[in-house]
């Protein structure tokens, strides 16, 4: 009898695939934008040299806004995160086309590139600051500074020849140079005074706005904190009572029964052995530092200046800066935060002296603690090792060890040497 035979499957399996959604991951990948909604249609991404290190980095120009660089926000790597970009189709009609739709895709990376403005003063810096073998700089037109440099990037010299943009390059570039009229043009020098005034202007713009928690924490009040001064717990007793029989001495006339009486003599007595220390009062001035304080402003200044040189100078330019603001002629005066400084650092010098010298106790203790770490880490050690040892055994030999072998003879009594025969 013939029997049949069901059509194979197999050929239904291409089908089945076809039909499988593909993953929305893109095959390159993508980065995220966001830029300015007030851009106008001649915007463009350039690639510009970096002011603090001079390679080329992405930049996004509008010839109406200025040039704005790309602060990368990311999420932090544990856990993992993900954008997803799905298309804006509120309505669909039935009659749309599906291939015209624009499918869903997935960054792997939920990193955001937005875009903020940057100073152009930064881009022309290197340009504009003399070299050392040039020596000091002359009185020249823009445009033959910008034609003497030779290796200038092509995207660089299209924003500094922006016929829209030129105005507003000009204007900040006489904020950073000395200028001179000749006849209907006009001369640039770079000036290393202006420059550090209008780096004084953007940190006290920054301060004005407040700088970042993590800045105020780290760089100000850490920074202006004062050490408490240890001190010996028998002159506090000293102190104390002292202080105590002075005020029994002007009480003597009173009652035995007074409440004043009362209260002196049922006060307990805490008494603490010698040789301890205490935190002291601290003195005035010595609080955590408030905003009307003048050298904290003068820190937060310092550190807004210090950030700002570090991300868009170069640093031989930076060292430079740095004698200027420490010389007398500094548009700032710095003199009072850098006593300030000396004054914490030796107080902060004696504490850690006083608490070398005096705080046996603690070191003792800290001696011990070590020492219980280290017999703890060899425990622990030791215990892997037989957890190791007992992973490897067979079963065998772990129901062996099992077996009661009191009275038995040991393997080797077997082995041994015959004991020596008697002559007879």
């Amino acid at each position: 009898m013939p029997r049949t035979r069901s059509a194979p499957a197999a050929k239904s399996e291409p089908n089945q695939a076809q039909q499988m959604p593909k993953p929305l991951t893109p095959e390159s990948p993508c980065k995220t934008f966001i830029l300015p909604s007030s851009a106008s249609d001649n915007a463009r991404l350039l690639s510009l040299p970096n002011p603090q290190s001079g390679d080329l980095a992405r930049y996004f120009f509008c010839p109406d806004r200025g040039v704005y660089e790309f602060t990368v926000i990311a999420s932090p790597s544990q856990p993992g995160r993900s954008i997803l970009f799905t298309p804006c189709t509120e309505n669909p009609s039935k009659d749309d086309d599906a291939a015209v739709i624009p499918k869903a895709t997935v960054a792997k990376k939920a990193e955001l590139l937005v875009a903020t403005p940057i100073d152009t003063i930064f881009l022309m810096i290197p340009l504009l600051a003399p070299s050392s073998k040039s020596g000091a700089s002359l009185f020249q037109p823009l445009d033959d500074i910008i034609d003497s440099q030779d290796d200038l990037p092509p995207h660089l010299r299209h924003v500094l020849y922006d016929e829209t943009f030129r105005p507003s390059l000009l204007s900040r570039v006489e904020a950073i140079c000395d200028t001179v009229e000749a006849g209907d043009e006009k001369l640039f020098r770079f000036s290393e005074t202006k420059l550090v005034r209008e780096l004084i202007g953007k940190a006290e713009r920054m301060v004005a706005h407040g700088l970042p928690a993590s800045l105020e924490e780290r760089f100000v009040r850490q920074a202006l904190a004062t050490p408490l001064m240890a001190v010996k717990r028998e002159d506090i007793v000293t102190s104390q009572t002292s202080s105590i029989e002075g005020e029994l001495s002007t009480k003597s006339e009173e009652r035995p029964d007074s409440p004043s009486t009362v209260a002196t003599t049922a006060t307990p007595s805490v008494s603490t052995p010698a040789g301890e220390s205490t935190p002291a009062p601290q003195p005035p001035g010595a609080e955590d530092s408030t905003p009307s304080d003048p050298v904290a402003r003068l820190l937060r200044i310092s550190t807004a200046l210090a950030f700002i040189k570090e991300s868009y100078l170069p640093p031989s330019l930076c060292t430079r800066l740095d004698e200027i603001l420490a010389s007398p002629e500094s548009p700032l005066d710095l003199k009072p935060l850098t006593e300030r400084l000396k004054q914490i650092a030796s107080l902060r010098a004696e504490a850690m002296a006083s608490r070398n010298m005096s705080d046996f106790t603690r070191k003792r203790g800290l001696d011990d603690d070590e020492e219980a770490e280290t017999r703890a880490e060899k425990k622990r050690k030791k215990d892997e090792e037989e957890k190791k040892k007992k992973a490897a055994e067979s079963r065998g030999v772990r129901d062996l060890k099992k077996v009661n072998t009191t009275g038995m003879k040991k393997m080797s009594d077997f082995f041994g040497m015959a004991a020596a025969k008697k002559k007879t």
